[in-house]
Formats: structure tokens, sequence, C-alpha cells
């Protein structure tokens, strides 16, 4: 009743291959910042020494020493004796030190003791910081050569 006679779908004919694209110039390495992977320092590694870099970092270990990087994460394990700057930091964990960066997280359990320069600060209900909170001092326009006071002077001894 329902019968349906299929053909055989023609064939293309055989096409030659595409010319090949012409190479694309390589970006300069500022521009190229997307980071296959993130670096792990697992819950059973201790790091004598700075971590430096411009990729992800997550801390589930120790690190004794300076942390410099494009993002870090320290997990709840983690704990860091040092200077920690990056563009955006989260802690879950503990650092020891100045924390500086665009952005800061400060998850529930987290405990900083020293210093956070920011430009974006968060803390959760039960985070703990002991330090002081300074806001990122974006640089103003130069000023110009005169300064108002000299102008007040000026204009007191009667000279413009």
């Amino acid at each position: 009743m329902f019968s349906k006679t299929s053909k055989p779908a023609p064939r293309p004919a055989p096409q030659s291959r595409p010319a090949a694209a012409p190479p694309q110039p390589l970006e300069p390495a500022a521009v190229r910042r997307n980071p296959t992977a993130v670096s792990v320092i697992g819950k059973d590694i201790t790091v004598e020494g700075g971590v430096t870099g411009e990729g992800e970092v997550h801390i589930d270990g120790v690190v004794r020493g300076d942390v410099r990087v494009g993002r870090l994460s320290i997990g709840e394990s983690g704990h860091v004796e040092g200077t920690v700057s990056a563009e955006l930091v989260e802690v879950r964990g503990k650092v020891v030190g100045a924390v500086t960066a665009k952005q800061i997280r400060l998850f529930a359990s987290a405990h900083v003791d020293g210093d956070i320069t920011h430009e974006q600060l968060a803390m959760e209900t039960g985070a703990s910081f002991q330090g002081r909170s300074l806001k990122f001092q974006r640089p103003t326009a130069q000023r110009e050569a005169v300064s108002p006071v000299s102008d007040v002077i000026n204009l007191a001894a009667g000279q413009n």
C-alpha cells in the first residue's frame, strides 16, 4: 500500500580542493590570553618558592612564596604564605600576606591575614579578614605645571 521506491542519490562531481587560506598573522602574546587548562597545586603538594605566570592557577595545597598569576583561586584546603597578585583572586582557604587584584572575592571559608588592595571586593558572611582594605587609586590626569596655590600667590601679588 505504501511503497516508496528510492532512487540512489546522484553522486556529486569530484571537486578540486579549495585553495588554502592565507596564514593569519600571529597575535602578540599580550593579546593571546586563552590558557587551555588551569594549573592545579594539589592538596598533597607544598611549593617552597614563588609561583608566576599569566594563566589561571588553583591552589589546594601550600605555597610558601609570592604568587603572581593572571587568575588565582585558593581552595578550602589551600594555604598561601606570601604576597598574592593577580587580575582576579577567589579565596576559600587561607592567605597570610598582602593580596592585590582588580577583583577579589572572599568566600565564607576564607581567612586573609594581610592588606587587600582592590578595585572590587566581595566578602561572604563568615569570611575572616584582618588587615586594611585599600581601593586602587586610578591615575588622575596630569595637572597643569602651575599649582592653584601659586596662582593665588600670584594674584595676591598682582601678577597674572
